[in-house]
C-alpha cells in the first residue's frame, strides 16, 4: 500500500521512526472560524449576535456624525460665551440709553430713557466730562504704545538671546517667565510696597545706595512719577508673554537659513533683519494686537497699584470709566463711555487686520 503524498504544512516522518502498521496522518491545517461558527459560538455563550445595520441606518448615523455632532460639541462654549460676554454687553448698551443713577439703580424701569444724550455728553469735548475723557484717552494711548513696544522689544531680545543652547538656559527661561505666572494682585501689591516713598526698595536703592536722586525722596505713586511707575509694572507683567510667543515662533525658523546667511557673510544685525524678523512676521502680527488689547483694557494693574483712585497723570480710561460709574453713581454715562471704548477697539482691530492681511497678500 502506497503512502499518501505529504501536503503543504506536513512534515514526513521517516519510515524507521513510524510504528509498524501505522498509517500516515497528514498534519491539520490551521483554520479560522467561519462567520456562522462565530455566531453559533456567540449563541452558545449567551451573547447576542452582531446586528447588521441597514443602508438607511448607516446613512442616518453618518449624517449625525458629520452634520449634527460638531454643533453639539460647540454648543457649551457658545452658551457660555453668550452668557458671559454677549448678555452683559447688550445690558451695557441698554444702560447707556438710560439716566441710570443712584435713584433708579434699584428699579431700572423707573430710570428715564434719554436715548443718545449720554453719548453726546461723552464726545462733547467742550464740556468737563468730554475733556476729562479725552485726557484719559490720550494718557491711555501713550501708556499702551510705550508698554507694547517695550514689552515686545524685551521679549524679542530675550528670545534671540535664549535661542542657542548654553548652560543655564532652562533656568533663565523659568526666571523670565515667572512674572507671567504670578497672580496679578499679588505681583502688583508687591510693586506697591517697592514704590513706597519712605520704606520702598526703589527709593532705598536709587537714593541711599546709588545716590542718583538728590534731595528728598521722590513719590512714585502720586504725581508725575505715577505714570512711569505704572508703565514699569505693566512692562514687567507683559513682556514674558511676548518672550513666550516669540520663542515659540523661533522654533519654526530653519537653522539652514541662519547657516546660509552666515556663509554669505551676514552679521548678527543682518541676520536679525533679513531672517529672524521676516520669519516672525505672522507671530508679531497676532502678538502686537493681543498686547494692544490687553494693555488698553488693563484695569487690574492701576486699580491695585493706586488703590482704586489713580492720579490724574495715570488716569487710564478703564479707571476713568470705573470712577465715572461708581464714584458719581452715573451708570448710564459710564456705560456710554464703555460702548464708545468698545467701538474704538473694534475699529482699531478691523483696520489693523485689514492692513496686515493686505501686506501679507502683496508680500
Amino acid at each position: 500500500m502506497n503512502a499518501p503524498r505529504p501536503g503543504r504544512g506536513h512534515t514526513p516522518v521517516p519510515a524507521a521512526a513510524r510504528p509498524r502498521g501505522s498509517a500516515t496522518v497528514p498534519a491539520r491545517r490551521p483554520t479560522h472560524a467561519a462567520p456562522d461558527v462565530r455566531q453559533h459560538h456567540a449563541r452558545a455563550v449567551g451573547a447576542p449576535p452582531p446586528r447588521r445595520l441597514s443602508e438607511g441606518q448607516r446613512r442616518r448615523r453618518r449624517l449625525w456624525r458629520t452634520k449634527y455632532l460638531p454643533y453639539l460639541l460647540v454648543a457649551p462654549a457658545v452658551v457660555l460665551e453668550v452668557a458671559i460676554h454677549v448678555v452683559p454687553m447688550l445690558t451695557g448698551v441698554w444702560m447707556s440709553l438710560l439716566e441710570l443713577t443712584q435713584f433708579h439703580i434699584q428699579d431700572w424701569s423707573t430710570a428715564p430713557f434719554v436715548g443718545l444724550d449720554n453719548y453726546g455728553a461723552t464726545v462733547d469735548f467742550s464740556s468737563e466730562t468730554g475733556r476729562a475723557l479725552a485726557k484719559s484717552f490720550g494718557i491711555t494711548v501713550l501708556y499702551t504704545s510705550l508698554s507694547v513696544f517695550v514689552s515686545w522689544l524685551f521679549g524679542l531680545s530675550a528670545a534671540v538671546f535664549l535661542q542657542r543652547p548654553f548652560r543655564g538656559r532652562a533656568l533663565l527661561r523659568t526666571l523670565f517667565l515667572t512674572p507671567y505666572a504670578l497672580p496679578v494682585y499679588a505681583a502688583v501689591i508687591t510693586w506697591g510696597f517697592l514704590f513706597q516713598r519712605d520704606t520702598g526698595l526703589v527709593n532705598h536703592v536709587l537714593v541711599d545706595q546709588l545716590g542718583l536722586v538728590d534731595g528728598e525722596r521722590p513719590f512714585w505713586l502720586i504725581g508725575e512719577n505715577s505714570f512711569w511707575a505704572l508703565l514699569v509694572v505693566s512692562v514687567w507683567r507683559t513682556w514674558p508673554f511676548a518672550l513666550l510667543c516669540i520663542t515659540a515662533g523661533l522654533q519654526n525658523v530653519p537653522a539652514e537659513m541662519y547657516e546660509a546667511a552666515a556663509i554669505d557673510g551676514a552679521g548678527f544685525w543682518r541676520r536679525l533683519s533679513s531672517v529672524t524678523l521676516p520669519s516672525l512676521r505672522p507671530i508679531n502680527q497676532v502678538l502686537l494686537l493681543v498686547l494692544f488689547l490687553w494693555t488698553f483694557n488693563d484695569f487690574n494693574t492701576p486699580y491695585v497699584l493706586f488703590g482704586g483712585s489713580a492720579p490724574p497723570e495715570a488716569d487710564l480710561i478703564s479707571i476713568h470709566i470705573y470712577n465715572s460709574s461708581f464714584s458719581t453713581w452715573d451708570f448710564g454715562m459710564g456705560s456710554a463711555m464703555s460702548v464708545v471704548l468698545l467701538l474704538f477697539l473694534l475699529l482699531v482691530t478691523a483696520v489693523y487686520l485689514i492692513v496686515t492681511n493686505r501686506r501679507r497678500i502683496h508680500a
